[in-house]
């Protein structure tokens, strides 16, 4: 039977971060991927900001995560010319009952260790953004946008220069507990020291045969294009809510407005539009840009946020898990990796080189 030092099960941004960084540490490296290209799921799917760090909670994996994975990504855009723009972002408060949540979010923030957040009153956010209505918000000036695809072949670049490899339309369809672990595919059997799960959707899946893994849930959000003069220069958010952080504008680096995702919870996987809650899609646009014109909006895309608590349980943190959590040797499964995933992965494979060098 073949044997390799690592496997990475899944190619999606994380999976080729955490590959990289494993194969830059000496260590031989294969990455398994179901699909025929790489970031097909998550990683393609989502608004593609650099987040700050701002809404979650002092001491969290995420917290931690997004303000270190933030720092090393525009280093490595930059290094790299990955295409990205620290274009900046508002949270804005729709009325008078937002406003001590916005504000709140300075010194959320401030506990991360994020400090250059700024309290605007409305004509402030005006000058800026005048097509926002608002009674005020906060201005995150270290807030970004990146060309996630751009990004993702930059990572597989250096894992195969590194001497590791992506096997694309592998699906795995068994691991073994014992050590070595024994990962089954319906071609081949290899071995291996060390399998790291990174399957983002699937990862619940193939982490169930350990201790105290979690259930999977699904988060589906729907993005629109909006055509015709672009209305915004930089990213505009609503608070945040239950499951996400609300309708937000983003944009792409060619300045495209795009509004998305709204918070759809499903049971299966399925990226079909669903056009049914345009009324409620627009409404939530409404509340900070009232000018909207709902005949500019175009279905454009939808992703789904790979969950591991239902919409009930509040904050859910990342996790990271190794034998110390759960008991089985040479398995580490990265585990709810929803955003900020995406500014998170090179600080997440810096935390999973350390598990596997320790």
């Amino acid at each position: 039977m073949e044997r390799v030092e690592c496997i990475v099960l899944g190619a999606g941004v994380v999976g080729l971060a955490v590959a990289a960084r494993l194969a830059q540490a000496g260590c031989e490296v294969v990455v398994l991927e179901q699909h025929n290209c790489i970031g097909s799921e998550t990683s393609s799917r989502n608004s593609e900001v650099i987040h700050a760090g701002i809404y979650y909670p002092a001491g969290s994996a995420k917290a931690r995560l997004c303000v270190r994975g933030k720092g090393l990504l525009y280093e490595y855009c930059q290094q790299f010319d990955v295409p990205h723009r620290r274009c900046g972002k508002l949270i804005v408060a729709a009325h008078e009952g937002q406003v001590e949540t916005v504000r709140s979010y300075v010194q959320i923030a401030a506990d991360n260790g994020v400090t250059d957040l700024q309290w605007l009153p409305a004509a402030a956010v005006n000058e800026l953004e005048p097509e926002v209505r608002t009674v005020g918000g906060v201005l995150s000036p270290s807030t970004g946008i990146v060309d996630s695809h751009t990004f993702m072949l930059s990572l597989q670049g250096e894992l195969e220069a590194a001497g590791g490899m992506v096997a694309l339309q592998t699906q795995v369809t068994q691991v073994e507990k014992h050590a070595p672990t024994v990962v089954h595919t319906p071609d081949y059997a290899i071995a291996t020291d060390w399998f790291i799960n990174c399957a983002g959707l699937s990862a619940p899946r193939f982490a169930a045969d350990v201790p105290g893994a979690p259930e999977a849930f699904y988060a589906k959000g729907h993005y629109y294009a909006y055509s015709g003069k672009q209305p915004f220069s930089r990213l505009v958010y609503p608070v945040a809510e239950q499951g996400g952080l609300g309708v937000h504008v983003t944009l792409d680096l060619a300045g495209q407005v795009k509004f998305g995702p709204d918070v759809r919870w499903i049971d299966n996987i399925d990226y079909s539009f669903d056009h049914s809650h345009f009324d409620d899609f627009v409404a939530a646009i409404s509340a900070y840009y009232p000018a909207v014109d709902a005949a500019r909006l175009h279905p454009s895309y939808t992703g789904i946020r790979p969950k591991i608590a239902p919409a009930s349980a509040g904050f859910v943190d990342f996790r990271i898990e190794g034998a110390s959590q759960h008991g089985v040797p040479g398995r580490i499964n990265l585990l709810g990796i929803e955003s900020p995933g995406l500014t998170s992965a090179l600080a997440i494979a810096e935390d999973v080189v350390s598990l596997v060098k320790a």
